[in-house]
């Protein structure tokens, strides 16, 4: 059976990015390019115009910052998956554009076929990120871990996660797929749908990696037993 392609839109100011990225999408066969804009006023209009399945987005915007385009295509568009695409790869605007509704966060020099890879993981539940972004992360998550290390009141939301949705957090912190818990929990896709928008509830968050932030903030979640 055929996949259908992948559409993909692009806000970003650079012309020789925008230019780079078209050609690189238009020859890839299981991707479709669907349009491209300059600004957060452009892009905002793009994304609920045509309501593509990838949205790569620049925070760094001629009027203002990209993460207004991400907290409002992802309030108003959630099937849209939202990857950064940028030159800053420090922790305050990984962390942010995370927790804006980004899903995926690469920078600016991240080759033509990576790129592809990339998007079409997005699309298949991963949140695809460069080596140095996802270090910054680890090191974030950590470091939060051991400011966080005390016991929970029994109204936490550790004492209300059911073990499968607990097996189902680590087994997302470890960077799978929902396709892949689905097989290694040997269950289907609609009950793996169903157990996440649980954790998700319960946890008070919209994307999986403000789920992997939020348990171990909380506690609930220890980074150094998923080794």
């Amino acid at each position: 059976m055929t996949r259908e392609k992948i559409s993909v839109a692009l806000v970003d100011d650079d012309p020789k990015v925008r230019e780079r990225f078209k050609a690189s999408i238009e020859k890839h066969p299981d991707l479709a390019w669907l349009g491209e804009a300059t600004c957060v006023r452009e892009g905002k209009a793009l994304a609920l115009k045509t309501c593509p399945r990838v949205l790569l987005v620049d925070l760094g915007l001629p009027d203002g910052s990209g993460m207004e385009v991400i907290q409002e295509v992802s309030q108003k568009q959630p099937n849209t998956e939202i990857m950064v695409v940028s030159m800053f790869g420090d922790e305050g605007h990984v962390v942010q554009a995370i927790e804006a509704g980004a899903s995926g966060y690469i920078l600016k020099d991240t080759d033509d076929l990576s790129l592809a890879e990339h998007i079409i993981q997005l699309c298949d539940g991963g949140s695809p990120m460069s080596p140095m972004i996802a270090r910054h992360l680890l090191k974030r998550m950590q470091a939060t871990e051991v400011n966080t290390k005390r016991k929970l009141d029994t109204n936490s939301a550790a004492a209300t996660l059911t073990r499968r949705e607990m097996e189902l957090l680590k087994l997302l912190a470890r960077g799978y797929t929902y396709r892949e818990v689905a097989e290694d929990l040997n269950v289907s896709s609609h009950t793996v749908n169903s157990h996440i928008k649980n954790l998700y509830r319960k946890l008070s968050v919209k994307t999986k990696n403000e789920a992997v932030f939020a348990a171990t903030r909380q506690g609930i979640l220890d980074m150094h037993e998923l080794d």
